[in-house]
């Protein structure tokens, strides 16, 4: 059979186009574990952002799919339907597969009229792989684990799959050789993802993860890790961006990973990882030089808040604690920092402003500590995904003041606290992230500087859209270019 495998083409607020488009790590695993004999196409729409119904309608032109299968996001529902209306008028007959968070936590949005033949929960690679064979061969898909199917009832939803253990083969390797577009790239630099593990144990109230898989952890063996390392490098990549939901759970493992990546030569790659303050803040003595000898350059770091009545509310008081002896002592935010910097890393600071206890005074609290010590902001407002404990908890407080879910994209403030509007908190997070981000273009450029040269007008451009020269200089109310800013943002939205 012929599959076309998309990824929605909505992007967030901090991952600017110019700046970075990475790829959807997911697609290339579902690619890598479907039976060979069948031809199978990657498309991250993200790369196509400005001619999404035109690359759509010659792919499926092109390749006639059998199946089409569509990884979305909470975000990325209004995009997704209508895309799934436009290859139902291009192919009548195709089989339409919807996959990723937003289908497997809210099943019931793709159960109507909606064009979709079935729906997989959660992991999808041995899902997948098993409805493609029913398909294949007449067998019945009502013995799939993790698949939801249409039949002239409505829909049957099978059994829940197990997550997958990562040992052994059970899990292919990803096919990058799938993709059928180009231009991943991060600061100039071709970008790749590669995934180590999977799962996290602590049980933040904003997280989809653990809602979608459970509290747990798995992993893959370190020389499968190293060989899809070689194999992004292989295909180009000179950046690679570890995407596991809490690599830093096993400390000792991530320390053996950055020996093996320095052993294997493969340390000459800028990676990006996402990690918790309080295991850089506890081991970073030994880790942090060890994460820069093997070529860790950015570091997200989930601060989410700092003060404790923000982390009380977001449950991950626990995962930003620094400990001595076993004790206790503190918040682990600056310690885990100061251990980055001293070794030539930089800071993506993961923060959450707009919590329901949150008051102006909180809110600029957070963006002052923000100004001070983050290298680049990655600052979020309280979103309320399906089935997420913080969904329940802002429902019940009735906080939530938006249900328009395109734009539960994070930097949307859909959710008020009990003394601030909306619009002041995204306003207050406006402000101050436009100058941070300014301050890390000289970084930037020594990094990589023909690339600067090259897009910094434009890097710029975006960076302070909606300003004018009157509103930097201070003679026009910055809400008005504020004004102006949201209303270019909801333009850059609409992709079909």
């Amino acid at each position: 059979m012929k599959i076309l495998l998309l990824s929605m083409p909505d992007s967030f607020e901090h991952m600017p186009e110019i700046v970075v488009r990475m790829p959807n790590g997911a697609l290339t695993s579902l690619a890598g574990n479907v039976d060979t004999h069948h031809r199978t196409a990657v498309a991250d729409l993200i790369l196509v952002q400005r001619s999404v119904r035109q690359t759509v309608e010659r792919l499926v032109r092109e390749l006639e799919p059998d199946v089409i299968g569509l990884s979305i996001m909470t975000f990325q529902r209004r995009t997704a339907m209508r895309i799934i209306e436009l290859v139902r008028e291009l192919r009548p007959g195709v089989r339409v597969v919807v996959g990723g968070y937003d289908p497997s936590l809210a099943p019931e949005a793709y159960m109507g009229d909606s064009g979709v033949d079935f729906i997989i929960r959660g992991e999808g690679e041995i899902t997948f792989r098993e409805l493609l064979r029913a398909l294949e061969t007449g067998g019945d898909a009502g013995e799939i684990a993790g698949l939801s199917y249409r039949n002239t009832n409505g829909f049957h939803h099978n059994r829940e799959r197990p997550v997958s253990h990562l040992t052994g083969d059970e899990i292919r390797p990803p096919r990058r050789d799938a993709r059928v577009l180009g231009g991943y790239t991060m600061l100039g630099r071709q970008v790749d993802v590669v995934e180590t593990s999977r799962g996290c144990t602590f049980d933040c109230s904003f997280c989809s993860i653990i809602e979608m898989r459970g509290r747990n952890f798995e992993t893959y063996d370190l020389s499968r890790v190293i060989a899809d390392i070689r194999d992004a490098y292989n295909h180009g990549a000179r950046a690679v961006f570890l995407v596991d939901d809490n690599i830093t759970l096993n400390i000792h493992r991530f320390e053996r990973l950055c020996r093996k990546i320095v052993e294997e030569k493969l340390h000459r790659i800028d990676y990006i990882v996402q990690a918790m303050t309080s295991s850089i803040a506890n081991h970073g003595e030994t880790l942090a030089p060890l994460m820069r000898q093997a070529g860790f350059r950015y570091v997200f770091l989930g601060i989410e808040n700092i003060l404790d009545d923000g982390l009380a509310f977001l449950r991950a008081r626990s995962k930003n604690e620094e400990r001595q002896q076993g004790h206790i002592v503190g918040n682990a935010t600056l310690k885990a920092m100061d251990y980055l910097h001293r070794n030539q890393m930089y800071v993506v600071g993961g923060l959450i402003v707009g919590n329901p206890g949150d008051t102006p005074e909180s809110i600029e609290a957070n963006l002052e500590f923000a100004r001070r010590y983050v290298d680049w902001p990655y600052i979020q407002h309280p979103t309320p995904y399906p089935r997420t404990p913080m969904t329940s908890d802002l429902r019940a407080l009735g906080l939530i003041v938006n249900d328009s879910l395109e734009q539960y994209d994070g930097t949307t403030a859909v959710v008020r606290t009990r003394d601030v509007a909306p619009l002041q908190i995204e306003f207050m997070r406006w402000q101050v992230e436009r100058w941070i981000k300014l301050r890390h273009f000289p970084v930037a450029f020594l990094h990589n500087p023909s690339f600067i040269l090259r897009n910094g007008r434009r890097m710029l451009r975006h960076t302070f859209r909606g300003c004018s020269l009157k509103t930097l200089l201070g003679f026009e109310d910055e809400h008005r270019a504020f004004e102006r800013y949201r209303s270019l943002r909801a333009e850059e939205r609409v992709y079909l």
